[in-house]
């Protein structure tokens, strides 16, 4: 084992401060990585808060951070794939049982045994839990490390490891592909990926949102048509038209409003996480065929597919680069949506502490 600076959380109610984690030396299947960037998931502020105990309670001190990008120091006497110097990328799991009917499906995301980045028991017992991506370096199996195309911007990378597989997983699941209309509801981290994504699938894009100032922007990232949802007529408009809408939404909303626009046999998928349960009309469904679904990132191939997907269109996400002594308060940022539209912690600061 060795020592690495990380950040940690030491309860709920703490702020991240600087510390040492151990990470286990790589063994013959593992690749080592210096972390270069980390992007900030709101999913970390909620584990590091401990509101999210009804699905996985949080084990403290916490390392947060799934969004990894960095450079290959070290791998393993049986690595295949990789090699010192190579970019690579970790996103939301570094392990599964990798024998289950969904990992042979490649989707390890709902192994019953998946391990995720941070937070996670550690088979390797070099920790109580795994330590995600606010440190120094980080050692996974090669089966879980992704590469990365050496020409997109690296900072702009990290958040496509879970905001972009998350968006663009459900877009290919459900066909959206050119002369098909497409919504996506609400313009934030997700929001803005999923635009980005849909538009490069040649789809007419439709971004619903609350504010009116962030036409400009929707338009920008890509979308043909911008909607205010508070506006009944601007939403009658679109009634029995949509063949797929992306519901990135994470409060409580009005689902029915956006099950009617759907035309036949469309479907809404929901990656959002509302806290509390959303109401559904039963009749928002009937009518039409109409289906409700949720998603969850991607699997380890699909993830891959999208890497390369961006680096042949020249796609990333728009972020801020924060150092990671400015983490608490890009958290508080994040609550009040006061980013464009995702942060990423530039680790190189990590070597000042």
């Amino acid at each position: 084992m060795y020592n690495t600076k990380a950040y940690a959380a030491a309860s709920a109610t703490s702020p991240l401060t600087s510390t040492q984690i151990k990470r286990r030396n790589p063994t013959e299947h593992d690749v080592q990585i210096e972390i270069l960037f980390c992007g900030i998931c709101h999913s970390d502020v909620h584990s590091v808060r401990d509101e999210w105990s009804d699905f996985m309670s949080t084990t403290y001190p916490i390392v947060p951070g799934h969004e990894i990008v960095g450079r290959v120091t070290q791998v393993g006497s049986a690595v295949t794939k990789y090699k010192p110097g190579d970019l690579a990328a970790i996103g939301c799991m570094v392990d599964s049982d990798l024998t289950c009917p969904r990992c042979q499906a490649g989707f390890q995301q709902f192994c019953h045994n998946v391990i995720f980045t941070y937070n996670s028991p550690d088979k390797h017992k070099t920790a109580p839990v795994t330590y995600g991506g606010y440190s120094d370096s980080i050692v996974a199996d090669e089966r879980f490390v992704l590469r990365v195309p050496e020409n997109l911007d690296l900072a702009g990378v990290a958040p496509l490891l879970c905001a972009g597989i998350t968006t663009y997983s459900p877009l290919r699941h459900w066909g959206v592909t050119e002369g098909k209309k497409v919504g996506v509801v609400g313009l934030g981290g997700l929001g803005h990926m999923g635009v980005k994504f849909a538009h490069a699938f040649g789809a007419h894009v439709v971004v619903f949102t609350t504010s009116p100032d962030k036409t400009e922007d929707a338009l920008r990232l890509g979308a043909d048509e911008v909607v205010v949802s508070r506006n009944a007529d601007e939403m009658k408009k679109h009634e029995d038209s949509f063949d797929f809408i992306l519901d990135t939404v994470s409060a409580k909303h009005d689902i029915n409003a956006y099950l009617n626009l759907l035309r036949l046999d469309g479907n809404i998928t929901l990656v959002g996480a509302p806290e509390k349960p959303l109401d559904i009309a039963a009749f928002s469904l009937l009518v039409g065929r109409r289906s409700l679904s949720g998603s969850m990132i991607g699997g380890i191939p699909e993830t891959q597919e999208m890497l390369d997907f961006c680096g042949q269109h020249n796609i990333t996400s728009d972020v801020e680069v924060v150092p990671i002594q400015k983490v608490n308060e890009a958290y508080d940022r994040l609550l009040k949506s006061d980013v464009k539209y995702r942060f990423v912690i530039d680790m190189a600061s990590l070597k000042l502490e």
